[in-house]
């Protein structure tokens, strides 16, 4: 069973193209060293006129789930006991089941899952 990293591409408030190519490093890291999920807060917009690293970030995700560059990403809005790929995603890494943000809803973080 895979661990569970968690990275805060909020950090330092970068430009979402920035953020997307911090998150690509952040990929390739956890392919090294096996994780199973990776946990990324990039927020979501709360100021009214943000959300755009939220927005960049799940457009890239989804390209690279389309390509099987990675199994899968669960948005934290349907981060729950009754979402299937949620259920699925604990079988491969049980640190998901203890996360804070479970049964939350938080569209400010999403999990990236891993082959």
């Amino acid at each position: 069973m895979g661990s569970l990293r968690e990275v805060n591409l909020e950090l330092g408030m970068p430009a979402a193209d920035a953020a997307v190519r911090r998150l690509t490093y952040e990929i390739n890291h956890s392919r090294i060293t096996g994780d199973a999920v990776l946990k990324i807060i990039h927020g979501y917009g709360s100021s009214g006129a943000g959300g755009r690293i939220r927005v960049e970030v799940r457009k890239y995700l989804e390209r690279l789930k389309k390509r099987g560059d990675i199994a899968g990403f669960i948005p934290g809005e349907r981060f729950s006991i009754f979402d299937p790929e949620t259920l699925s995603a604990f079988r491969h890494c049980g640190d998901l089941r203890r996360d804070r943000d479970l049964e939350r809803h938080n569209n400010g973080v999403t999990f990236i899952l891993f082959q």
